[in-house]
């Protein structure tokens, strides 16, 4: 939900997040846990971030 939210709120990032979608898509075409792995990171870096600025957004669910 972290994410998610974080992109619909931001779509320069969430503009940003399709280059590697993009990028990664052929290489890894037959190697779903490659391509997993090889977007983690940006992921994580977001969703990171996500959850500071939405800070107690989701603790009522």
């Amino acid at each position: 939900m972290y994410f998610r939210d974080y992109m619909n709120d931001n779509p320069s990032i969430a503009k940003e997040c399709e280059k590697p979608k993009l990028s990664l898509g052929k290489p890894y075409e037959h190697d779903r846990d490659g391509y997993t792995n090889a977007k983690t990171e940006f992921i994580k870096t977001y969703t990171n971030l996500a959850k500071q600025v939405y800070l107690g957004r989701y603790d009522n669910r």
